[in-house]
C-alpha cells in the first residue's frame, strides 16, 4: 500500500488547523482594540502570520490528500488574479497595488479550516466542489467592494462599490455653480498697502498689471462667474463684518498653507475654551470636491483646491455664507487609491493674485479678484519628473519677485509677474513638502526636505547655500526654534522616524551645520509640528507628543487623534487640534502635562486638511465637505457669538 492511500485513510488532523484560526481571529480583530496606535496594523499583520502558519498545517501536517492540498492553494490564487481582473480600481491600486493580494489572504486561510471541519466526512466530487464553492464566496466580497483610502491605523475603508462616493453626489446634484453678479461699482480709492509675511517688499493695496503669460495658458482651461473682491478693516473683520463692502482691495489675513511663517501659529487671539459653555457656532456647511488642500484667506474671500469629475479646481468662496464666487478649471485628474482623488496643495495669496500648484504638475497664476489666468507651467515636464506616489503635493511660496514651487525633488523658480522660469534646480530625490522661508544670520533662504534630508537655496537664483543627509524623505514642514536652529524630519514608508535638530550656521569659508540631537519621541509621519516656548507640539505616529528641544527627550505624549492636524494659540498656550475622524480638540501646550480642554464633533469622515482660524471664524474641511464656525472669543459671552459680534 503507497504513502497516499495510507495517508488518506486516516482522519484529518484538524485540531492544529482550528488553535491558529482561534487566535488568528482574535489577534485580527482584538489586536487592533489592544494596540490601537502600533506603527503597523496589528490585525492585518495577525492575520497574515496566522495564514501562513495554517498553510504550513494545511500542506504538511492535516494529513488530507495531496491533491486536495495543493488543489486548494491552486484555486485561491487562481481566485486572487480572477478578482484582481474584475475588481474596482479603488481596490486594485490599494497599498501601492498590493492590497489586493494580501487583503483576502487570512480569510482565505479562515475559510480553508472552516471547510475542512464543516465537510471532513464528507468524499470525492462534493468536496471537491464544496472547496470551489467556499474560495469563490471569499473572493466575492472583495470583487463587489471599492475602498475610500486609508484611515486611522492605515486601515482601509471600505465599501459596496455600487454605492456612490461623495464626489459622485456632488456631480450629481450640480447645484452650487457661482451666479453672475451685478456689474461692478465705481472703484473706491486704494487702501494703505498692507504686506504679507510670504511677500514682505509687495503692497497689497496696488494691483500690479497682467503681464503677458511666458507660457501660453491651456486653452482648456477656463474660469467661471469673476467678482470682486470684499474689503475688511485693518485689525481682521468678525464674521458679521466680512460680507459688508465690496469696493477696494483686501487684507491677506492668511496667505496659504500652514499661515503666513507656514508655522501653524496663530497670533493676536484668544479664544474662550469652555466650549460646554460655549461651543463652536456653525455658521454654513456646503460639499466639497476632493482634495487635501487647505485654506488661504483674504477679507470675505477665500480659496481652496478641489477635484471634480474629470477637472482639477481653484475655488474662491465667501467666508460669510459659504457661496461659491468663481471656479478656474484644468482639465486633468489625479487619483490613487490610499489618498483618493484630487490636488494635495493649498493656494498662496501674493499682491491680488493666487498662485496654485495641481496634483500633476500645474502651477497657475491666477487673479484674486476674478480667477482670471494669468500664467501657467506643468512643472513636472519642466523639470523632467514623473508625478509620485501620492502626487505633487507642495504649496507655492513667493518671496518678492520669485514664485518658489517644489515637483517631488525638483525646486524651481518664476517670475511672479510674468511667469518667466528664472531658475530651475536638478531633482534631489522625492519628497512631499513645500519649500519653507527663513532666515539665518540675517541671509533669506528657501530651506527644504527631500529625499536625502535637507537642502538650502538662495530665493533669487535657486543657488545651493548648504544641505545635510537623512535619507528617508519627508512630507511635513521644517520648524524653526526661538533661538533660529532648523528643526527636520523624515519618515519610512511605515510612518515617522524622528526628529533632528541642526544648528547652522554662516562664516567666511561657507555654510556649517552641525546635528544637536534626533530624537525618536516626537515622529511625524503627514502632521505638522508646532514649535512654542522651548517645545515642540505634534503627532508621534497618532497620538499627541512634547518634547524639549533642548535636548529632544518627550515630556509627555497623550490623546488619540489619529493623522489629524494642529494649529496653536500662542497667545494664550492652546492647540486646536482636528482628528483624523473630524473631531476639534482643545489640548493644553504646556510642557507639563498632556491635558486636553475640549472636544467638538464637526465631521464624520477621513479629516487630514489643516484648519484654519481668522479672528473668531474658524475654517475647516475634509475630501467631502466644508464648514465655518464661530468661536467665542475669550471675554465675550455666548449672546455675542450667536449675534455674530
Amino acid at each position: 500500500m503507497n504513502s497516499e492511500t495510507s495517508t488518506s485513510r486516516k482522519p484529518l488532523r484538524l485540531w492544529p488547523g482550528v488553535a491558529i484560526a482561534i487566535v488568528q481571529l482574535v489577534v485580527m480583530f482584538g489586536g487592533p482594540v489592544v494596540a490601537p496606535d502600533a506603527p503597523l496594523p496589528v490585525g492585518m499583520l495577525g492575520g497574515i502570520v496566522g495564514a501562513l502558519l495554517i498553510f504550513l498545517w494545511w500542506l504538511f501536517f492535516s494529513r488530507a490528500r495531496w491533491f486536495e492540498r495543493a488543489g486548494a492553494i491552486i484555486l485561491m490564487i487562481a481566485a486572487i488574479f480572477a478578482t484582481r481582473a474584475i475588481a474596482h480600481e479603488s481596490m486594485v491600486g490599494a497599498g501601492q497595488g498590493m492590497l489586493i493580494y494580501i487583503l483576502p489572504i487570512p480569510y482565505y486561510a479562515l475559510v480553508l479550516v472552516a471547510w475542512a471541519l464543516a465537510t471532513r466526512s464528507l468524499q470525492g466530487s462534493v468536496r471537491v466542489a464544496s472547496m470551489a464553492a467556499a474560495m469563490l464566496l471569499v473572493a466575492a466580497p472583495f470583487a463587489m467592494m471599492r475602498t475610500d483610502g486609508v484611515g486611522g491605523g492605515a486601515v482601509s475603508q471600505f465599501h459596496w462599490r455600487w454605492t456612490p462616493t461623495a464626489e459622485e453626489r456632488l456631480l450629481a446634484e450640480a447645484k452650487d455653480e457661482p451666479k453672475p453678479l451685478p456689474p461692478p461699482a465705481a472703484a473706491a480709492p486704494s487702501e494703505p498697502a498692507v504686506a504679507t509675511a510670504e511677500s514682505p517688499s509687495t503692497p497689497l493695496g496696488t494691483s500690479a498689471p497682467a503681464a503677458p503669460a511666458a507660457v501660453p495658458a491651456p486653452a482648456t482651461a477656463k474660469t467661471e462667474a469673476p467678482v470682486r473682491a470684499a474689503t475688511e478693516t485693518p485689525a481682521g473683520p468678525a464674521m458679521s463684518e466680512r460680507a459688508s463692502g465690496e469696493a477696494g482691495r483686501a487684507r491677506v489675513e492668511w496667505p496659504g498653507f500652514r499661515g503666513p511663517r507656514r508655522d501653524s501659529v496663530i497670533r493676536g487671539v484668544r479664544i474662550n475654551t469652555d466650549w460646554s459653555a460655549s461651543p463652536p457656532v456653525q455658521v454654513w456647511r456646503r460639499p466639497i470636491g476632493p482634495g487635501w488642500s487647505s485654506f488661504a484667506v483674504s477679507g470675505d474671500l477665500f480659496y481652496t483646491q478641489e477635484q471634480r469629475g474629470d477637472d482639477e479646481i481653484v475655488s474662491c468662496y465667501r467666508v460669510s455664507t459659504g457661496e461659491p464666487v468663481w471656479r478656474h478649471r484644468d482639465p486633468v485628474r489625479f487619483y490613487e487609491s490610499n489618498g483618493g482623488a484630487g490636488p494635495r496643495a493649498t493656494p498662496t495669496l501674493s499682491d491680488g493674485r493666487v498662485y496654485t500648484s495641481g496634483a500633476t504638475g500645474i502651477l497657475n497664476a491666477l487673479d484674486a479678484r476674478t480667477g482670471a489666468l494669468l500664467w501657467s507651467h506643468n512643472v513636472a515636464s519642466e523639470g523632467k519628473v514623473t508625478t509620485p506616489t501620492w502626487g505633487f503635493s507642495a504649496s507655492p511660496l513667493v518671496i518678492d519677485e520669485v514664485v518658489i514651487v517644489a515637483a517631488s525633488g525638483v525646486l524651481a523658480g518664476y517670475d511672479r509677474v510674468t511667469g518667466k522660469q528664472r531658475w530651475l534646480n536638478p531633482s534631489k530625490g522625492g519628497s512631499y513638502s513645500s519649500p519653507h522661508r527663513v532666515t539665518i544670520e540675517g541671509i533669506e533662504q528657501v530651506v527644504f526636505l527631500g529625499g536625502p534630508g535637507v537642502m538650502s537655496v538662495a530665493p533669487a537664483d535657486g543657488k545651493l547655500l548648504w544641505e545635510s543627509k537623512w535619507d528617508g524623505g519627508a512630507i511635513v514642514q521644517p520648524g524653526v526654534t526661538e533661538d533660529g536652529d532648523i528643526l527636520i524630519n523624515a519618515m519610512s514608508m511605515m510612518g515617522g522616524v524622528g526628529t533632528r535638530r541642526l544648528h547652522v550656521t554662516h562664516a567666511p569659508a561657507g555654510w556649517k551645520v552641525e546635528e544637536r540631537w534626533t530624537s525618536r519621541g516626537l515622529k511625524p509621519y503627514f502632521n505638522d509640528f508646532v514649535v512654542h516656548k522651548g517645545h515642540a507640539f505634534g503627532f508621534d505616529g497618532s497620538i499627541l507628543s512634547c518634547i524639549n528641544l533642548e535636548d529632544g527627550e518627550r515630556r509627555w505624549k497623550g490623546g488619540r487623534y489619529g493623522n489629524g492636524q494642529l494649529v496653536l494659540l500662542a497667545d494664550q498656550d492652546v492647540l486646536l487640534v482636528i482628528s483624523e475622524e473630524g473631531e476639534l480638540a482643545l489640548v493644553s501646550a504646556t510642557a507639563d502635562k498632556f491635558t486636553e480642554l475640549a472636544r467638538f464633533p464637526v465631521f464624520d469622515a477621513k479629516t487630514w486638511n489643516h484648519p484654519v482660524l481668522i479672528g473668531d471664524v474658524l475654517l475647516v474641511r475634509n475630501g467631502e465637505e466644508m464648514a465655518a464656525f464661530r468661536l467665542t472669543l475669550a471675554g465675550a459671552s455666548k449672546k455675542d457669538t450667536l449675534e455674530g459680534k
